[in-house]
């Protein structure tokens, strides 16, 4: 099979992650993935925050896990070293697509490079609050942008599970 349908048909979302950090050239490439997704006229919408910083992505965890409710020892990231935030531009029509476009190539670029992944909501709300809109700010981040998802990141604790039979009637061709 091909090695890129393969990538597609594999991928799984992780949901327990090594404490080992990806390694940067992985990353590197990974991040890379994410800007040549499609975007809607070519805009390139979407922007990445890349974050390996511990103390910042602890605190991203705990923002998250207050908007989705969960107790002080929930992670919502699952461990995952890295977050991969992707924003994108609400001047531009189609961000929501152009931005779930790239979270769809960073976790395939991640799964073909042995990396695991997971997309985790509500960056809307994160960065719909004050705790968002400050984070921007720190970051020199200019522009009217809204939170698409985080792609958590890191080595896989165990095994990825077969994927569901894919449902009835998914495809309807027309010939």
């Amino acid at each position: 099979m091909n090695e890129t349908l393969k990538v597609l048909e594999t991928r799984r979302s992780c949901r327990s992650f090594k404490p080992d950090m990806v390694k940067k050239e992985d990353l590197d490439a990974i991040v890379k993935a994410g800007t040549y997704a499609a975007t809607g006229m070519g805009k390139q919408s979407p922007i990445i925050i890349a974050v390996t910083n511990k103390e910042l992505r602890d605190a991203l965890s705990d923002e998250n896990r207050k908007i989705g409710g969960w107790n002080e020892e929930f992670d919502p990231f699952y461990g995952a070293p890295v977050v991969l935030i992707v924003l994108a531009n609400k001047d531009v029509p189609t961000y929501i697509y152009d931005g779930s476009l790239v979270m769809g190539n960073l976790m395939n670029a991640a799964e073909s490079l042995g990396v695991a992944s997971i997309w985790i909501h509500r960056a809307k709300e994160e960065f719909d609050s004050e705790f968002g809109k400050d984070l921007l700010k720190k970051l020199g981040v200019e522009g009217n942008f809204e939170g698409i998802g985080h792609c958590a990141l890191g080595y896989a604790a165990e095994p990825a599970k077969d994927a569901a039979p894919r449902k009835e009637n998914y495809v309807y061709y027309v010939e």
